[in-house]
């Protein structure tokens, strides 16, 4: 019988983890730091760590603490996070490339203007995929409260796209 390592339960969430440390702190080298020291956390509490039911969500919520420590020492906001988002696709032309970032730049700078908690949830709920319920854990906010800031992110969005979409 195979024995499962602490690593093994790390491995099937971690790029969920580095995507939501890179959406905070802003740029690769923190959110590799992060999950560097996220590793080695869970690793000098292994005997804690195999008794925690939700795995993912105590990481995430461990990853979210650190990346703001890390913005706190920066004594910087989160960076802007277009500097990041690409669109690849080997079907397009040129012109037609050019015209999709310069979309997506400017939707992302939309998303940008959005308050911090409610780009946070946006991102854990639209793009990583949590439930409200998830979301709450790892934000220490209560489960209406996330459905609140969503909502009101989602309403924001949809004005101002709209204008940009006209």
């Amino acid at each position: 019988m195979q024995q499962i390592t602490i690593l093994d339960q790390v491995k099937p969430f971690k790029d969920k983890v580095y995507r939501y440390a890179l959406n905070i702190v802003g740029n690769t080298m923190d959110a590799e730091d992060i999950i560097q020291e996220l590793l080695i956390k869970v690793w000098q509490k292994k005997e804690q760590f195999e008794e925690i039911e939700n795995k993912e969500a105590w990481c995430m919520t461990v990853t979210r603490n650190m990346c703001i420590d890390k913005l706190r020492g920066r004594k910087q906001s989160s960076a802007d996070v277009s500097d990041y988002h690409f669109l690849s696709d080997s079907a397009t032309t040129p012109d037609q490339a050019l015209e999709q970032k310069d979309s997506l730049t400017r939707v992302m700078k939309i998303v940008n203007e959005l308050p911090e908690s409610q780009k946070e949830i946006i991102h854990l709920r639209d793009v990583e995929g949590y439930t409200y319920k998830e979301i709450s854990e790892m934000t220490t906010l209560t489960e209406d409260q996330v459905k609140v800031n969503l909502f009101r992110a989602r309403q924001k969005l949809k004005e101002k796209l709209k204008n940009f979409i006209q």
